[in-house]
């Protein structure tokens, strides 16, 4: 049976309810402290004002960030594979396909306003996983158009458990400054640390230029480092915020 969404590319448009009656059960800050990955989900719908307000946030999401991301219902396939298995998911029956025209920046975007969708989601009692091989592409990518590119995907529900924190590095591992770097910094650096990344291996940096008001951003090479740059740079406004800063 095909899924909500399949019949007309996003379950958002068909959309009736409106969004007021769903109000955030906490601050993104605070969803950013309480998101750890999902793999296993129950059977509950995702629907009415919860469903209305993440497809306001999807919908503001890909209009600021050029990206035309879809979110799926009640479509198992996509998550039924032998590599989904193998990833540990469990009853995945909703999913965001993450997908942009081709540009040399579309990781990073994905990667950015991805993460921002996940924690609105938590924000709304939802849970979420990134996933971006341990799902089965050939059934997401045709949700892609011309000149487009499927970069990953969100597996999306409510979760069977909360999800567990993972080890961390230091902050001093994955940061750097000229002496005692200002408090927007740091907590930036820390925000940055909460968010998930490939393996968990946090393979970003981030360093205070002399000015003390411009970051530079940068990541390791590595599969799907630009769209952990994204993520972890997300983490970085919402910590450091409401500092106004630039990015170098």
């Amino acid at each position: 049976m095909p899924g909500r969404a399949h019949e007309n590319a996003a379950a958002c448009e068909d959309r009736t309810t409106p969004s007021s009656g769903a109000f955030p059960l906490c601050t993104v800050e605070e969803a950013m402290e309480r998101r750890h990955s999902v793999r296993s989900f129950t059977g509950q719908r995702i629907e009415g004002p919860v469903l209305a307000a993440l497809c306001d946030e999807l919908d503001a999401c890909n209009r600021e960030g050029g990206l035309r991301m879809q979110v799926v219902l009640d479509e198992p396939r996509a998550f039924s594979s032998m590599l989904a298995r193998y990833g540990k998911f469990a009853n995945v029956r909703n999913y965001v396909a993450i997908i942009g025209k081709m540009a040399d920046d579309l990781d990073e975007r994905a990667g950015y306003y991805g993460e921002r969708l996940v924690l609105a989601a938590q924000a709304l009692g939802l849970n979420t996983c990134w996933a971006a091989l341990t799902f089965s592409k050939r059934q997401v990518r045709r949700l892609a158009g011309p000149e487009e590119r499927l970069i990953c995907a969100l597996a999306l529900g409510y979760g069977a458990t909360q999800g567990r924190p993972r080890k961390s590095k230091a902050p001093e591992d994955v940061s750097r400054a000229a002496g005692k770097p200002p408090e927007w910094f740091e907590r930036g650096v820390r925000a940055a640390l909460l968010a998930p990344t490939a393996l968990n291996q946090q393979k970003f940096r981030f360093e205070l230029l002399p000015d003390g008001k411009t970051v530079r951003a940068q990541t390791l090479s590595g599969a799907y480092t630009a769209v952990n740059l994204g993520i972890a740079k997300y983490h970085f406004e919402v910590g450091a915020s409401p500092e106004s800063f630039a990015w170098a």
